[in-house]
């Protein structure tokens, strides 16, 4: 079927985080879920599901199982047995449980910002340390700087936390640099928690490469995070799952999170299956609008916002917008909130390189993005 992502679906007045943080005369366009309607496979199924009438504690079927190691197969080539697949509520709840399992109090977390500010707020919030060195800015793009990189790690060093696709930088990592990242982990015994969150919204030209295909060495030694939650709009039914080949690793996160993860939500199931298995075609046509928007995007920053810089994206529907050479005064997040009265994301909730940049969703109907950067073009030009 053919899917309207140009439909505007009244938000304001239900239970979205995204529509309510803000006064009525507000456009959202910060936390990272779409106003777009699901895929009908997956509205039909939670009916069907729903009509059943009955919920008592569910998990993962055999089917969802499978459908999940085939997608695994086919997209990278990876074999995964169904043993290895651990459903969790969310990928932050999944992180959190590996920094307080397989970091001690006062040992280190490693992680490259600017990235998402639970990797930064979470491992200190569990009495961890944090250590930062960030991505490095390169023309319209960012690049590691592994000298910085290794030379972060001490003894004390546990965890690194990659972001792959990169939230909010929009990179896809080569195979190379991701190669490199594992050598320095592996040699220094640092476990990989592997964010792929954001592993299907790739713009043409880029290959999402999980970090635990590169050999059974660094599989062993990597927690890898997916879901269908940013894929499909499925974010608060609550179905996440992590890889976790090493079986030594598996019996400690099962131990560890015993009585303290709760079962995913039987309906998050129902969706997440019906997703992987029947959302192809609402995919491909979400990320062709999506793409229509980027550079809707890209083109009205040329336009009539030349003073903002937006990263070039190879994924997410996030762009990271660069105001440092606008003249805005302040803090460009408060700037376009209070003269705008667009919600954006402050850069400064992505620690190190976040200070004078925005973070912009775009996952919106059109006019919905037009309607936010005409407010935000005005909101620069007014005297």
């Amino acid at each position: 079927m053919r899917y309207d992502f140009d439909e505007v679906v009244e938000r304001r007045g239900t239970d979205s985080i995204k529509w309510r943080r803000y006064d009525s005369e507000v456009l959202p366009l910060w936390v990272a879920d779409m106003d777009f309607v699901s895929p009908e496979p997956v509205v039909r199924a939670l009916h069907e599901r729903v009509d059943h009438r009955v919920f008592g504690y569910g998990g993962a079927t055999d089917g969802f199982m499978e459908v999940v190691r085939e997608r695994l197969k086919r997209l990278y080539r990876w074999d995964v047995v169904e043993e290895e697949i651990i459903l969790v509520p969310g990928v932050v709840t999944g992180l959190n449980l590996a920094f307080t399992l397989f970091a001690e109090p006062g040992e280190v977390v490693l992680v490259q910002p600017p990235v998402y500010s639970h990797f930064i707020a979470d491992p200190a919030n569990r009495g961890r340390s944090v250590i930062d060195p960030p991505l490095v800015k390169k023309g319209d793009s960012y690049e590691i700087d592994f000298d910085a990189f290794e030379q972060a790690i001490t003894d004390r060093t546990r965890i690194f936390v990659l972001c792959n696709p990169h939230n909010p930088v929009g990179r896809v990592f080569r195979k190379d640099e991701l190669e490199r990242l594992a050598d320095i982990c592996l040699s220094r015994d640092i476990l990989i928690l592997s964010d792929e969150i954001h592993c299907d919204l790739l713009f043409p030209g880029n290959r999402h490469i999980p970090i635990a295909t590169l050999g059974n060495e660094v599989a062993d030694r990597t927690i890898t995070f997916m879901s269908p939650s940013k894929t499909f709009n499925l974010a608060g039914l609550k179905c996440s799952f992590a890889v976790i080949r090493d079986p030594v690793l598996r019996k400690a996160w099962q131990r560890g999170s015993e009585g303290l993860i709760p079962h995913v939500n039987v309906l998050g199931v129902t969706a997440a299956l019906a997703a992987y298995r029947d959302g192809e075609d609402w995919l491909n046509q979400c990320l062709a609008y999506l793409e229509g928007n980027r550079d809707l995007l890209i083109d009205y920053l040329r336009e009539r916002l030349p003073s903002l810089e937006m990263t070039r994206m190879e994924a997410t529907y996030l762009a990271w917008l660069d105001c440092r050479g606008s003249g805005i005064p302040g803090n460009p997040f408060r700037f376009f909130l209070e003269q705008g009265r667009v919600a954006l994301n402050d850069g400064l909730e992505y620690g190190k390189g976040g200070e004078g940049f925005v973070r912009l969703n775009f996952a919106c109907p059109r006019k919905t993005l037009v309607d936010a950067l005409e407010r935000m073009a005005q909101a620069v030009e007014r005297p």
